[in-house]
């Protein structure tokens, strides 16, 4: 029998049981949070609690389609102000940001794991992310958006201006899986590019964002143009919609799809990170112990709940039982907990919803002949939403598991004989958000990756270095989404592009005294002339 994953909190009897997690917040400082919501005179509030333990964290208000426009007119208010700043201006607000969050993390990090339910050690990575987002946005968003000379159409005669002006105000709708830096990271472009904000953090997880929010307006942000409305993505999508000039959402790709066809009806700016389902290879030459400890980081991180985290794990057949030994090893060591501190390796799922998919998913493959190798249960004895670290062999195409997205810390492994196989494999999927290459041959892992239908691609690292690279774009193909964040593009796309030509002399087109007929023969003369002229474009 395969030894029981560890247990580093065992659940004492009922009349011991200990104070709820919420209690290392000081006391009145979530109702203090709950007061950053855009106000109205009277309305309904919303529990929030904790999937670690089960118990209350505190209540937010249950905003309605009124308090949604309230917030935008707030925030278009204080974009008309925000849009005459500077960049550096605006970069000073991001940067102390940055100081703050550093210097405050225990406190956030609190709050993620009490909320999210996860591991110390994936909550900083939301902290780490959230900072250098905004430093690099505080550095580069001028030389991203600034005024730059193009060449004209006639050159020495026709002056190009590119200009970049805000949208106005941007609605972001957050997922509650990375709850600082999904509410956050996308915010910090648009402010940067002189918009106003208005989110909605999901319902699970409000307290985190209120967290940052409150932090960006101690470092300096003009507190009406961030507003915050909390409550049901059905119930306050649709009027988000309606009333901003862009929408950045992140969730799954049947609600994206709505959020996309309601965007398209007011021909306004939208960004969609959507599903995956992502695969990765391990090559005939890779590192195993590197490529063992990379797919325990890819596939059990924040319990597998990351839209980039691995789902199909495909070894080559030369290594496949080596590494499937090392690997399952590994996996059963893995030690779960809820303390909030740095012990655990991974923590809960967020509800006992999703809980119940996730399970229903493994209960589906072997029924129907998948083979568990480790893991494969819920965890009640460490709190209402745990599930143990799984890795399944033996999946087929009949299974729900082999195609549909878990969200949950549940890995398929199968082998391959070749990379062309392995290739196949991996694009067999309609996703596209993420993958991951183990080899020692990194010429080889950089040809294989662009082979793949992903818009991000990891050799020798499961996910982070894709996503720490915020100098590039992140997304993803097919049904992963639409649009980018990070890099130039995470910032363009909260602007409106604007060309000003100004033409010198000659018009473009025949002047005085010329015939058309003339014009267009000098026009083919000039044309055939620009063409041998070295660089020009």
């Amino acid at each position: 029998m395969a030894p029981r994953t560890e247990i580093l909190l065992e659940t004492p009897p009922a009349a011991v049981m200990p104070e709820p997690l919420s209690s290392r917040v000081a006391p009145g400082r979530l109702a203090r949070l709950a007061a950053l919501v855009t106000p109205v005179a009277s309305r309904e509030d919303a529990e929030v609690r904790s999937p670690l333990d089960g118990r209350f964290v505190g209540a937010v208000p249950r905003s309605t389609p009124e308090d949604v426009l309230a917030a935008v007119g707030k925030a278009r208010k204080a974009q008309e102000e925000w849009l005459h700043q500077t960049f550096a201006e605006r970069a000073a607000v991001l940067i102390r940001f940055h100081d703050l969050l550093i210097e405050r993390q225990d406190e956030v990090l609190d709050l993620i794991q009490i909320e999210a339910g996860k591991a110390r050690k994936h909550a900083f990575e939301e902290v780490a992310d959230t900072a250098i987002v905004a430093r690099y946005y505080a550095v580069h968003a001028e030389e991203h958006l600034g005024p730059k000379k193009r060449q004209g159409a006639l050159p020495g005669l026709t002056v190009a201006w590119e200009h970049h002006h805000p949208v106005g105000v941007v609605g972001i709708i957050a997922p509650w899986n990375y709850p600082l830096s999904m509410a956050v990271t996308d915010a910090i472009p648009a402010l940067m590019a002189g918009n106003g904000v208005v989110l909605k953090p999901d319902q699970k997880t409000p307290f985190t964002a209120l967290w940052a929010v409150e932090l960006l307006r101690e470092a300096g942000l003009p507190a009406a143009l961030f507003q915050v409305v909390t409550g049901e993505g059905a119930r306050l999508g649709t009027p988000l919609i309606e009333s901003c000039d862009a929408i950045q959402f992140t969730g799954s790709t049947a609600t994206g799809r709505k959020v996309g066809r309601q965007a398209g009806e007011r021909l306004i700016h939208c960004s969609l990170e959507l599903g995956g389902k992502n695969a990765m290879i391990v090559l005939a030459d890779a590192d195993l112990e590197a490529a063992v400890a990379g797919a325990i980081r890819g596939c059990f991180s924040s319990a597998g709940q990351l839209c980039i985290s691995i789902e199909r794990l495909y070894v080559h057949e030369a290594v496949y039982h080596r590494f499937v030994d090392r690997f399952v090893r590994e996996t059963r060591a893995l030690r779960l907990g809820r303390g909030l501190d740095w012990d655990a390796d991974m923590g809960s799922l967020i509800s006992s919803e999703h809980l119940a998919k996730v399970a229903a998913h493994v209960e589906d493959a072997v029924a129907k002949g998948a083979t568990v190798l480790a893991g494969g249960k819920a965890r009640p004895d460490l709190g209402p939403c745990f599930y143990e670290p799984t890795v399944l062999a033996d999946v087929t195409a009949a299974m729900t598991l082999y195609a549909e997205e878990t969200f949950g810390p549940v890995v398929a492994l199968s082998r391959f004989d070749s990379i062309h196989e392995a290739v196949e494999r991996a694009n067999d999927s309609v996703y596209g958000l993420n993958a991951s290459i183990w080899t020692e041959d990194v010429e080889l892992g950089h040809r294989v990756a662009t082979r793949l239908q992903c818009g991000t691609v990891n050799v020798n690292e499961a996910y982070a270095a894709a996503w720490a690279s915020v100098d590039a774009p992140m997304g993803g193909f097919k049904d992963s989404g639409l649009g980018r964040r990070h890099g130039a593009e995470g910032i363009l796309k909260y602007t409106e592009p604007q060309t000003i030509a100004i033409q010198r002399g000659l018009p473009l087109a025949a002047p005085a005294g010329m015939t058309d007929e003339a014009f267009s023969r000098t026009m083919s003369a000039t044309l055939k002339a620009l063409r041998r002229i070295p660089g020009l474009r």
